[in-house]
Formats: structure tokens, sequence, C-alpha cells
């Protein structure tokens, strides 16, 4: 009979917004705190997935005081005293960044602080930590440094795990383990008559988008694909989400004069019940090393019409449970929408392969669990 393992003390370091690196890293705390192990949860916000009546993991909420000698606040160096003072008090297996950018040098700076007996290391890659920020002239080499001094490394898709060892010459392994969804969570069963017609008429179909407003995400060409649906056939749009882009979406929405048929619902927690009640999810982003709302809607078992770009083609196989076009072609993928619209039988096969391919291939528990072997995988380094 094998032994049980015994459960880690564990430190997730993440962005607590709406982007899906935030989103992902307080699903896996919760799911991991739920199996047992002691999870810490280090951010300067609580993240807005992770309730405060969720009592199985300890957030510590990383201060950062203003001087007037200080143009910016120093965050890196306050969240890496911040881990260091709660590894001594409370002594961790390992530190999980999430987003190289701080949270990657944050954790090495608090290995050289504690010296011997430091908590190991894994940092997971997401996207435009890679792909835009650590890219920049100003993040680069700090980005490459804090990539190959971490003890273990993922990726959220074969894709951006290519681009890291390309844009960054590295050649350390990187272990691709995707994001995932709860589909007991998200679920079709969740769509509902009386919710669904709080936001359209039964005669109109309901299109919706999921993301922090920014820039990479495009949102005002969502609000043009929308445009040149609703001249077509009878829609509402939900715009679910905050960010830089919200009030440029807004002055566009107000110039074309679709006022009464858009809704802006800002930060929400009621995400699943949103997602489920879509006929259509538009996702038409720059990039996305992953695509997560995209997940999330299918497994609401809601089609999706998306850029073909990215870790994109990883998650929604076109024709299969959406349709990937190219970035920036919103004629494509107005007809897309509008084909989706008009035969509900295409949507309902589309919507149900893409529930299933959620269940099969993304399923929280499996990856979890390939995220618990990683971790004893580190661990168990000379």
């Amino acid at each position: 009979m094998e032994k049980p393992l015994k459960p880690l003390n564990l430190g997730i370091i993440c962005h607590p917004t709406y982007g899906g690196s935030g989103v992902v890293a307080s699903e896996l705390g919760m799911a991991l705190a739920d199996r047992g192990h002691h999870v810490h949860i280090f951010s300067y916000l609580r993240p807005f997935r992770i309730p405060a009546t969720h009592l199985r993991t300890q957030f510590h909420e990383v201060e950062v005081t203003s001087y007037p000698l200080f143009k910016y606040p120093p965050y890196t160096s306050a969240l890496a005293t911040k881990l260091a003072a709660i590894c001594k008090e409370q002594p961790m297996d390992l530190l999980h960044a999430h987003y190289a950018i701080p949270h990657a040098i944050s954790t090495y700076l608090c290995k050289q602080m504690i010296g011997a007996g430091a908590p190991r290391t894994v940092t997971t890659l997401h996207g435009t930590d890679i792909t835009l920020v650590g890219l920049d002239k100003s993040f680069f080499e700090i980005t490459r440094f804090s990539i190959l001094e971490s003890d273990g490394v993922t990726a959220v898709s074969e894709n951006l795990a290519l681009e890291t060892r390309e844009k960054f010459q590295i050649d350390c392994p990187i272990q691709v383990i995707p994001n995932f969804v709860d589909t007991g969570q998200f679920k079709p069963s969740l769509r509902d008559a009386g919710l669904r017609a709080a936001f359209a008429p039964k005669e109109e179909a309901l299109i919706g988008h999921l993301s922090n407003f920014r820039a990479v995400k495009r949102v005002l060409d969502v609000v043009r694909i929308f445009h040149r649906v609703v001249q077509k056939a009878p829609a509402r749009l939900l715009l679910i989400g905050d960010g830089p882009e919200r009030e440029p979406a807004r002055n566009l929405v107000a110039e074309l004069g679709i006022q009464p048929k858009v809704k802006f619902l800002g930060l929400h927690r009621q995400i699943p019940a949103l997602l489920a009640q879509l006929d259509v999810f538009l996702l038409p982003s720059e990039y996305e090393s992953f695509g997560l709302a995209a997940l999330e809607a299918m497994a609401c078992g809601v089609p999706v019409v998306a850029s073909r770009t990215g870790g994109l083609p990883e998650v929604v196989i076109d024709g299969e449970c959406g349709f990937l076009r190219p970035v920036g072609d919103l004629a494509a993928m107005a007809r897309a929408a509008l084909d989706l619209i008009a035969r509900p039988d295409l949507r309902r096969r589309l919507g149900k392969a893409a529930r299933q391919r959620a269940e099969k291939c993304f399923p929280r528990d499996r990856i979890v669990e390939i995220y618990e072997s990683f971790y004893r995988k580190v661990l168990e380094k000379k």
C-alpha cells in the first residue's frame, strides 16, 4: 500500500485582476487548498476570484508605502520582503509565481534573503509577461534572468513555450501545463430563460465578451463586429470586465448609435451564469497565449468566434467548437457570428462540441494533479 503524500506548504503569487493569470492562480490556489495543501496567496489586493469566505486559503496583502523619494512605489521589493517574512514565520516548500514580472524576480530575492532552507520556486508564464512586457528593453534581461533562476518553469500553451525559447534564447526545460476550467461551475445548465430575458428578448441573439479590457484584447473590435452583426440580425452585446479600453469602447458605442443594444457589466462575480446565457462569445484579441475566457465560454456550451493567434488554436478547434479568423478581419468574424445566429442547429452542435472539449482536454482536477506532480518533481531535484 502506497504511503500517502504529505500536504505541501505553498505560496502563490499573482495579480488580483480580471486577466487570465490572476484567474488561473486563484482557481489553482483554491483547488490545491481543497485537496489538503496549505496555500498562501500573495497580492496587493485579494484576487476577485477568491472570496473572503474561502477559509482554506490564507491571503497576505502586500502593502507598499509611498515615499516622496520614489516616483513609483517599489512593489517588487515590498513583495520580496513580504514573502521572506511569511516564509520565516511559516516555512514554505515552494513559491509559485504567476506572471514573470515582477513576481518571479521577487521570489528570487526572497530565496536570497532566506538563504539555507529557502523554498523552491516555480514560475508560470502566462503570455504578455513574455510577448509584450518581457520583450520591452527595460525588462528583457531581468525577465530572462528570473526564468533561468527559477527551479521550475511552466507555460500555458505550446505556442508560448516556443516563443519563450526563441525570443529569450533559453534552453531550460519549460513544461506546458494548460489552463483549466471547473466544468462543475461553468456549465450549460446555468442557462436560464428569466436571466437571459433580463439582457435580451427571446427573439434576439445574445453576444458576449469577457476580458481585462486592455488594448491587446481589441475591445473596440468587439464593438465594431457587433455593429456589423446588429445591422443584419437582432442582437444584444454584453461586455463583462473592466480596464483602460472601457471608456473608449463606451465612446465608440455612442458614436455608432448602438447604446440601447450594448450593456457594460463591469467587474462581475457571477461569470458562469452570465456566460451560460450567451449564444456567441467574441474574442478578437491581438494575441492570446491560451484564451481562458474562451475556454470558460466553451464549458458553458457557447461557441466561440476568435482570432487565430497565439495559443487559441490549441483551445478552440476551428469549425468544431467555434470559428477562428485572422486578427483584425472584422468582416469575417461578423460573418461567423451571423452564421451561428442564423443557424440554431449549427450553434447547438458547436456548443455541444465546445463543452465536450472543455471536459475532455481541460478539466480542473486533472490539470491540478499535473501541477501537484510538477511541484514534487521540482522539490525532489538536487
